[in-house]
């Protein structure tokens, strides 16, 4: 346990400051920083049996705590077992727009990802690319500071705060929170009455140990490695949302294989169903395989100290809270980060619906009505 006092037990907390300090920058660079696909180098082998309408079925994911069903559901073998004879490879990405291009090049058919790449790669395809077809995760955001110079929310003016990119979703989040505050800052360059410092979720963590930033506004578990450095809580991003939940992690797929493989598109969302009840149902063995599926993927485990925190915060779930995503779009485009753009079409929440109703599972709210699926004919790829 971290402490400030007591002799042997303040040595403890040095070197564990230490061994953070050495080992989560590289964890951090590899789970969640900004870098291109990577191949995943342990993917189970296909079930006896024949194949659904295709032989295989590629998804993607980010080596995060924030895409855990994808995690688990690979690491556990859940998905593998709905899928049968169709064999699950997967890639690992770090940044949101490189899982998009993978999908719009037909390198990668279904993604756990984030709202705002999800929405700019709607848009900038008119609506042709993909369609959100679950929900994964919420939560698991909040702003850190120095405890030292920030004590309240209004000490933040005049400060400097650390987002991951220039108009990902923590920033527009951010950006909007400020602007609620009555503060102005432009959008483009982070500068006005709160500096946003566009580090990068890897920098982040040296850029609040020098000094370089103040605080961080940040996804797990990059807030958790803050905390563990020193930096206190001072605001949960569930706590600007009604009921405490927004969507921070959604399933996707492209349009052209939910066309032409709904079956296969029906297993994987029946594998991710059940992997959130497993997480559901035993927190403990599934936090571990989490942990044991990013010492695999990165070669770094996280330590209690940074996994405990960051798991409690993150909730899995089915319900893609589409209410959320029109909210965070409509932030976005206040802060001038995004065109008004329709997003009416961005959904297709039958395949989730036929299979919370086959499971006997509790369906979604009455207003996430399910929408039609494409009628392509099906062409199984071989």
């Amino acid at each position: 346990m971290l402490t400030a006092t007591g002799g042997p037990t303040r040595s403890r907390t040095r070197l564990s400051r230490l061994a953070l300090a050495t080992v989560l920058p590289l964890l951090l660079s590899a789970a969640c920083g900004y870098g291109s696909e990577r191949p995943s180098d342990a993917v189970p082998a296909a079930l006896p049996g024949d194949p659904l309408s295709v032989d295989e079925v590629r998804i993607g994911y980010f080596p995060n705590l924030s895409h855990a069903t994808a995690l688990v559901g690979v690491e556990e073998g859940l998905i593998q077992r709905e899928l049968g004879g169709t064999r699950l490879r997967t890639s690992t990405f770090t940044a949101g727009p490189s899982e998009i291009e993978a999908l719009n090049a037909g390198s990668v058919d279904i993604a756990w990802i984030g709202p705002s790449p999800t929405v700019n790669g709607y848009v900038r395809t008119g609506g042709n690319a993909l369609r959100i077809i679950a929900g994964s995760a919420s939560g698991g955001v909040k702003l850190v500071v120095d405890p030292e110079k920030i004590k309240t929310l209004d000490d933040l003016e005049g400060k400097r705060i650390a987002t991951p990119q220039l108009g990902n979703t923590q920033d527009v989040a951010f950006l909007n929170w400020v602007s609620e505050k009555g503060w102005k800052v432009d959008a483009q360059s982070g500068k006005g009455d709160v500096s946003v410092v566009r580090t990068g979720t890897k920098v982040a963590p040296d850029a609040y140990r020098t000094g370089a930033v103040d605080g961080a506004w940040m996804p797990e578990p990059t807030a958790s490695y803050l905390v563990a450095e020193g930096a206190s809580v001072l605001l949960d991003e569930s706590d600007l949302w009604p009921g405490g939940s927004f969507v921070t992690t959604h399933v996707i797929v492209s349009r052209t294989f939910l066309g032409e493989h709904p079956d296969v598109v029906e297993a994987v969302l029946r594998g991710s169903v059940r992997t959130n009840a497993w997480i559901a149902a035993d927190g403990d063995r599934a936090k571990a395989s989490a942990n044991a599926a990013l010492k695999r993927l990165t070669g770094r485990a996280l330590p209690p100290e940074v996994l405990d925190p960051a798991w409690a915060s993150i909730e899995v779930t089915n319900d893609p809270m589409p209410a959320t995503l029109r909210t965070q779009a409509d932030h976005a485009v206040r802060a001038g980060l995004l065109e008004e753009a329709d997003l009416t079409g961005i959904y297709d929440l039958g395949p989730l619906h036929r299979v919370l109703r086959q499971d006997g599972r509790p369906p979604l709210p009455a207003d996430e009505q399910p929408l039609p699926t494409d009628t392509r004919q099906t062409t199984p790829r071989r």
